[in-house]
């Protein structure tokens, strides 16, 4: 079982960083969260379909693995509630989600086409933004501000595609392939837009006064989400990651944000590898997935 990171203060070098081989387990979460689906023990916000606390509990007890961290930082059991919803495996029924007809096929024949139809069908979903997941940067819901999720899903992904499959690649890099014109990340509709997302206070806190480089920062954050949350969440990447605490301190200058002991979450990670799964998905994700990867843990119980 790969080993968590503990949260804890102080600042932690990238020496320390422990390395999650995701692929392996990314089909057993799917089908453990489906089972939990099928057991109607699954509950989000009837509105915004977020999970609520004591799911998110409930599906780090559930990964194979755990999740990546441990202290109250969830990432994986927040992110697979969402993603049996916009993959159309899950339903919401009132506040509890229920297995669809593909959901109840995907858990009697689990596959790693299932795996395929999940990224696939989150790269389009147009229910939730990543960048929500950022709660230090304020501002997310002012009209007219933040670009199409679904187009910066598409740009992360065209980053990733990019790297050779099989050799690890230092965030910093991705984050530099996001900033040129082979997929370039467009968070705001404008740099006038900038000055609508802010920390701590909207007027002395907007990010407008940071200029580009804030705007690097939120780029750089939403990016880090995306691939954290998301592609290593799906088995896409494996990542070496260590504590957020102190390990990307650039947003320091940014005004109310020097007391913040870390921008995100996601500020931990340090480097991703494309996978085998992730090379397929990433290539060519209607093709038929023949790989050798260990087939999904089951529960006892059968749900017929």
């Amino acid at each position: 079982m790969p080993a968590r990171v503990s949260v804890v203060d102080g600042s932690v070098g990238e020496e320390s960083a422990q390395v999650r081989c995701t692929a392996p387990d990314a089909l057993s979460n799917l089908v453990a969260v489906l089972e939990l689906v099928a057991d109607r023990r699954i509950a989000c916000s009837a509105t915004s379909r977020r999970p609520s606390a004591a799911t998110v509990r409930l599906v780090e007890d559930a990964l194979v693995a755990g999740d990546y961290y441990d202290g109250g930082q969830p990432i994986a059991a927040y992110a697979w509630p969402l993603l049996v919803q916009v993959s159309g495996l899950a339903q919401l029924a009132g506040t509890r989600l229920e297995l669809s007809r593909r959901g109840e096929q995907a858990l009697a024949s689990p596959s790693y086409q299932s795996l395929a139809t999940v990224w696939t069908r989150w790269l389009k979903s147009v229910s939730h933004d990543e960048l929500a997941r950022i709660e230090a940067i304020k501002g997310q819901h002012k009209p007219a501000t933040l670009t199409s999720a679904v187009k910066r899903r598409a740009a992360v992904a065209a980053a990733l595609a990019l790297l050779e499959p099989g050799t690890w690649a230092d965030a910093d890099m991705v984050l530099r392939i996001l900033q040129t014109d082979d997929a370039p990340l467009n968070m705001v509709r404008s740099m006038l837009a900038l000055w609508r997302l802010y920390i701590g206070d909207s007027y002395y806190g907007a990010l407008g006064h940071g200029d580009a480089k804030a705007l690097e920062i939120v780029e750089a954050r939403y990016a880090l989400c995306v691939l954290f949350e998301y592609a290593a969440t799906m088995g896409l990447i494996d990542i070496r990651y260590t504590d957020p605490r102190g390990a990307r301190p650039d947003y320091r200058f940014l005004w109310g944000a020097d007391v913040l002991p870390y921008l995100s979450r996601y500020d931990g990670l340090c480097a991703v590898r494309v996978n085998a799964l992730g090379a397929a998905l990433l290539h060519n994700p209607a093709a038929p997935l023949h790989l050798t990867l260990p087939t999904p843990r089951r529960h006892p119980h059968d749900h017929g």
